[in-house]
């Protein structure tokens, strides 16, 4: 009985614990987010850092120096490429849908009728006059919020540009801390704990040594996740005949994190635009390839969490369900962490 209370005790601390820790993590981000970026690049730049100093004989220094800037030349590239294929198939996108619309609007309400005459239908004139003017206004508002995208990425272009003095000081914190932080990894000894702690530590480094490892495969994991969505959206969307493939298959990659909306609002509006133009390979084509993702998501996600986490797929696919259901997300990566940190603690036997 008094181990049962012991442990409950013991949860209920870890809980508190863990959600002031995630809480003052996230809120403080913006301050220590070049301290968080070199950290990991540190951490990723270990291996091919030791391999130099050792192999080829390199003093540390030389060595960190190297893989650093090497990385962030490799990673700034990179991201530059990335951007600038981004922001011109966004920008090519947000010109071609209103003059779309303001061409083909009359031929999707001529097409309704069409069909309804094919289909010997007879319709009230009334119902008919209500659905071109709903259709008239769903319209508009496409149009008026294809316009606000655009005019909405020209603002965020100014406010990034407004922001290049920051972004240049995060990069060159960034770059130096992850030089230092990298030539810190590479050269300390797994005894470093022993001089602060000689009693707890080897239980230290045990606890360090599972939550790098929990932490970097669950960050592995679902960058993972994300790219088989985004790969097999880009495959099959060049398949398709998908124009804006690229930009497209990225925001179905982005919008596969977000609950119920999802790849939905991409997929689903691409189907009808080429049924409704007779367009039904690549039609149909959209929605059976929306349901090849969809399926490979829900059975591919739990697999991979649960085995890269050493976790139980029940246990996994809890943490995401009440994550997103409780606070989209943010929710589902706190119990996703909950969970990992728990059953380390467990592992390590302090819980």
């Amino acid at each position: 009985m008094e181990n049962i209370i012991e442990r409950i005790e013991k949860t209920f601390i870890f809980f508190l614990v863990y959600s002031l820790v995630f809480f003052l993590f996230f809120s403080t981000l913006s301050y220590t987010l070049p301290f968080v970026l070199a950290i990991l690049f540190a951490l990723a730049l270990k291996t091919p850092t030791r391999a130099m100093i050792n192999k080829l004989k390199m003093k540390p220094w030389i060595a960190s120096l190297i893989t650093t800037i090497l990385f962030f030349v490799i990673l700034i590239t990179l991201i530059t490429l990335g951007m600038t294929s981004i922001v011109n198939e966004t920008i090519s996108f947000t010109k071609y849908v209103p003059n779309f619309i303001s061409t083909n609007s009359n031929k999707f309400y001529e097409y309704i009728l069409e069909l309804s005459n094919n289909l010997s239908l007879q319709i009230d004139p009334n119902i008919l006059n209500s659905i071109k003017t709903s259709f008239a206004e769903s319209t508009s508002s496409i149009m008026k919020s294809t316009l606000n995208l655009s005019t909405l990425m020209i603002q965020k272009t100014i406010t990034v540009l407004s922001y290049i003095p920051y972004i240049v000081m995060v990069i060159i914190f960034t770059l130096i801390t992850t030089y230092f932080f990298t030539k810190s990894v590479s050269t300390s000894s797994s005894d470093a704990f022993h001089s602060f702690a000689p009693n707890k530590g080897k239980k230290i480094i045990e606890i360090f040594g599972q939550i790098k490892k929990m932490i970097t495969n669950y960050i592995l994991s679902y960058m993972l996740i994300i790219f088989i969505t985004f790969l097999v959206t880009f495959i099959g969307f060049l398949v398709l005949g998908v124009n804006y493939a690229l930009i497209l298959s990225i925001l179905c990659a982005l919008f596969d994190l977000l609950p119920v909306i999802g790849m939905p609002v991409i997929y689903f509006p691409l189907a009808i635009y080429n049924l409704a133009n007779g367009n039904y390979f690549a039609g149909v084509g959209l929605l059976i390839l929306y349901a090849l993702v969809f399926t490979v998501r829900q059975v591919v996600e739990p697999k991979i969490m649960s085995s890269s986490l050493g976790l139980n797929p029940v246990a996994v696919l809890a943490a995401i369900f009440i994550g997103l259901k409780a606070n989209g997300v943010t929710g589902m990566i706190f119990c996703m962490f909950l969970v990992v940190f728990y059953n380390i603690l467990r592992k390590v036997e302090v819980i």
